[in-house]
């Protein structure tokens, strides 16, 4: 193993010392902890190994994009996350272009406009980050099962209040 391939804080494995920790790293051998103390080793000719699976991305076949989509992918599953092609498609077409208008009470006060899109848009947002925070809730150790349904009868109530919203949305299934 090279030198430069060592990291602070990489686990590895070395034939005569067993398992380690890389502490340190200069010019040519680098500080690792051992259960039996720390030592300097040289990492070429000392045959150290990573004791980890490792990998190049220098060399890679697949777009790197790709593989970022799908380790986020992998790991969203393995969280229990929702993907982000679970958000809601679009606006229904009859609201599509229009504009969201409030007017005061006051006359001599502006009246405020808003895109339906950019409203709609902030509504599913307040619905997605309800939905994770529920999933948090959820996967929480920290939580007695009386506190996670305390919360999420907060997050019942919420949805609860947003289903005015429905009527905005193009899919049924989507609605709160």
């Amino acid at each position: 193993m090279k030198l430069t391939e060592l990291r602070l804080g990489m686990s590895v494995v070395h034939p005569q010392y067993g398992s380690g920790v890389v502490k340190a790293i200069n010019e040519h051998a680098a500080e690792i902890l051992f259960s039996d103390g720390r030592k300097p080793v040289e990492p070429e000719s000392s045959s150290l190994m990573p004791a980890e699976p490792q990998a190049q991305l220098s060399a890679l076949h697949v777009p790197l994009a790709r593989l970022i989509e799908e380790t986020v992918e992998a790991l969203a599953d393995r969280l229990g996350l929702e993907k982000p092609d679970t958000q809601a498609r679009s606006l229904a077409p009859k609201w599509r272009g229009g504009k969201l208008v409030l007017h005061p009470q006051d006359p001599t006060l502006a009246t405020k406009e808003i895109e339906l899109e950019v409203f709609f848009h902030k509504i599913v947002m307040v619905r997605n980050n309800l939905r994770v925070l529920e999933q948090k809730i959820n996967a929480s150790e920290n939580l007695t099962s009386a506190e996670k349904f305390d919360w999420q009868q907060y997050i019942t109530k919420c949805y609860g209040s947003l289903t005015t919203f429905n009527v905005l949305f193009k899919d049924k299934e989507e609605q709160f």
